[in-house]
């Protein structure tokens, strides 16, 4: 008889973010003069699943477009890194997206990390029963500041995953700080494969988060229920709406929820005020040139290994890879 292959493991490990610090978190940005609220928040199962319907849209060309690239140049990307290893994926995301990377790349081991647990089990168990080959090890953690992968995958080479333009999230010298961190998190040698939307006309930027089926404003106000769920908290989302615009001097979109009323919110024992038309700022999307990026990436002990661009130069994908100390 044919020796069988060994079965593919699958662990669960939660490094379980701290409910205080998400407090926190929150109050801090909902006491400042300009309150805000990060958008790791966005995404809870029915957030990932309000996204995954605005990567559906007409209007919104980042994900038709780096799936372009991904059709045209993973074999490159193949070429380049080789096979095996693990890749991490920073936020379990578009399935779409990621298995065509896995089929692509065909690494031993994938480790998805996310904060949103619920979310990150249900997609990383559907990947592992779909792929049996593969061992699978979501990790659920705040990614967006420093965590230590779990020691099972301490030997593999690393690939990492940040696709969508989820970096543009980040302002500039925090994304070159949590590329520092990725960075530590591969090690020497290992590589990053990084979506960035990039600068282009106003009008299609802003249709892109402003869609009129108004999916985008959903997901937006989505966020504080996820809020209402997490924390001690009760945000009326009737009495919020949907706001987002280029603003050309930071070169990023922004995304607002305005008040429509005057409120008072109570979080954690503590009342926030808002008055109407106040906003809590809840994204940024930079978008960048070239140059702009490699300089980002450099900042964060990155160097560009290959990049590739869209006929229309709306969107790039580069393959950087961790320099040496």
């Amino acid at each position: 008889m044919p020796e069988q292959e060994p079965a593919s493991a699958y662990a669960f490990f939660d490094l379980k973010p701290a409910f205080n610090d998400m407090l926190d978190e929150v109050l801090v940005g909902l006491r400042s003069e300009r309150k805000f609220v990060a958008p790791k928040f966005f995404y809870d199962v029915r957030g990932s699943k309000l996204f995954e319907a605005i990567t559906e849209l007409p209007e919104y060309y980042l994900t038709r477009t780096e799936m372009q690239l991904f059709d045209r140049h993973l074999n490159e990307v193949r070429d380049l890194v080789g096979v095996g290893g693990c890749l991490v994926e920073y936020g379990s995301g578009s399935s779409l997206k990621i298995r065509k990377l896995l089929e692509s790349l065909r690494p031993d081991a994938y480790l998805p990390v996310d904060i949103s647990k619920d979310h990150l089990e249900s997609t990383a168990s559907a990947l592992h029963r779909d792929y049996p080959w593969l061992h699978v090890y979501p990790t659920c953690a705040d990614f967006t500041g420093p965590f230590e992968l779990p020691p099972v995958v301490a030997d593999h080479d690393k690939i990492g995953f940040f696709p969508g333009s989820s970096i543009g999230n980040f302002e500039p010298a925090a994304a070159s700080r949590f590329l520092s961190n990725v960075a530590h998190t591969l090690g020497a040698g290992g590589h990053l494969l990084v979506g960035v939307d990039r600068k282009k006309d106003v009008g299609v930027l802003e249709a892109a988060y402003n869609d009129s089926a108004g999916i985008t404003a959903e997901f937006n106000l989505n966020l504080l229920q996820h809020l209402n769920d997490l924390l001690p908290v009760r945000f009326e989302l009737d009495r919020f709406r949907h706001r987002a615009f280029y603003n050309e001097e930071l070169g990023c979109i922004q995304m607002f929820l305005e008040s429509l009323t005057e409120q008072t919110i109570e979080l954690g024992g503590e009342p926030i005020v808002l008055q109407p038309g106040e906003f809590i700022h809840t994204e940024n999307s930079y978008k960048y040139d070239v140059e702009q990026f490699v300089d980002i990436a450099a900042a964060g002990g990155f160097a560009v290994h290959a990049s590739w661009t869209d006929d229309r130069e709306y969107f790039s994908l580069f393959l950087l890879v961790v320099e040496p100390n």
